[in-house]
């Protein structure tokens, strides 16, 4: 009898050193790429965090361009808008296939109205600006789109196997603390550069196994607040979620994973009242952000890296532990293969959010701040 192997779609992978070390993304694409049948050459990607130490304090805008009358227009649109430390084309192999332009930028607000363009901002005043600024292009931008928007960290994405956009982008030559990769099989959604996952926004970058079925309620929702799904693909909505319940509203990861991936109402039902008035009153103020379907997702996030599966365990995710380096996959030989001798490895169950988070010391070594935002 002939064994056929589910592979259950796409293929993620990541990990972080809480304590702060950064590692070349060689092993990030050996785990990613060991998962190669996940995926079928139409997209993937890679997020890493702390490999802009020089530019730190400024927001490192990675832009997608299909032609030059696009990226005049941005540019122009950025020069009003932003002070520009520095910027250029982003540094890449040479590759067969056309692809579009990528860009990076070094950028802080700039502001035009009521304040002196010395004044700084506050932190939140800036990630509200530059939040509107992605939002702006591309919704408004034809052939303009942000691929990532945060400090000290980006996304490098597009159309090919891990190992054809790791070699593309010379992922092998940046250091991060936390690196996070995506092994895309597209379903209902097409394969396009800007489709690839990692999605990201500011400081947030999701990688994701599976389909988000409540994509249109969770677009309506999100609408709401400012945000505009434009990347043709149901897992934008993921991390635009996070954006809006912990950065605005402040919520806790493991309140977020509560409402990502609630219990059933007859589970709820059968709770002591305390949990069972919580689940209650998440399912119906943030019943628009609940996500139905199956998933896996691994998150990264200015302070460290978050996995959570969907609330009946249809996607695999396993975990793992290493001194200071926890890893995250969607099959457990991507963790062996670059970490032996493991501390500690298990299947978290449905629903169970992990969040690993950076050391205080760390966080203060990475950005250069000490005290935490709101993660």
């Amino acid at each position: 009898m002939e064994l056929v192997k589910d592979i259950s779609g796409c293929g993620i992978a990541g990990f972080i050193n809480t304590d702060g070390e950064r590692v070349s993304g060689v092993d990030i694409v050996d785990s990613i790429t060991l998962m190669k049948d996940r995926g079928n050459g139409l997209g993937a990607g890679f997020a890493a965090y702390g490999i802009y130490p020089d530019f730190k304090e400024f927001y490192a805008l990675h832009i997608m361009y299909d032609d030059e009358f696009a990226r005049k227009q941005t540019e122009e649109y950025l020069e009003r808008k932003v002070h520009i430390e520095q910027h250029g084309g982003m540094p890449t192999r040479p590759i067969k296939k056309k692809r579009p332009m990528f860009f990076v930028y070094f950028v802080q607000p700039r502001e035009q109205s009521t304040k002196a363009e010395s004044e700084e901002f506050r932190l939140e005043e800036a990630e509200e600006f530059i939040f509107k600024l992605v939002m702006y292009i591309n919704e408004r931008i034809d052939g303009a789109f942000v691929i990532s928007s945060g400090k000290n960290m980006g996304v490098f994405k597009g159309v090919g196997y891990p190992d054809e956009i790791a070699n593309f982008f010379r992922v092998d030559e940046y250091k991060a603390f936390c690196w996070t990769a995506h092994n895309r099989f597209p379903t209902n959604t097409p394969g396009w550069w800007g489709g690839a996952h990692p999605f990201s926004l500011l400081g947030w970058s999701v990688v994701h196994n599976g389909e988000i079925s409540s994509y249109g309620a969770n677009k309506r929702y999100l609408e709401m607040y400012g945000y505009k799904c434009t990347q043709k693909t149901d897992t934008e909505v993921v991390v635009y979620l996070l954006d809006l319940m912990v950065r605005k509203h402040g919520l806790p990861f493991n309140v977020v994973g509560k409402i990502f991936a609630p219990p059933l109402w007859e589970e709820i039902e059968t709770m002591e009242e305390r949990e069972r008035q919580l689940y209650r009153a998440l399912r119906m103020v943030y019943g628009g952000a609940m996500l139905n379907g199956p998933f896996s997702i691994i998150v990264g996030f200015r302070g460290g890296m978050f996995g959570l599966n969907d609330r009946i365990k249809l996607r695999p995710l396993v975990v793992a532990k290493k001194g200071a380096n926890v890893y995250m996959a969607s099959e457990e030989s991507a963790i062996r293969y670059i970490a032996k001798d493991l501390d500690d490895i298990y299947m978290p169950k449905a629903g169970e959010p992990i969040i690993a988070m950076l050391t205080d010391e760390a966080y203060e070594k990475v950005y250069g701040i000490k005290e935490r935002t709101y993660v």
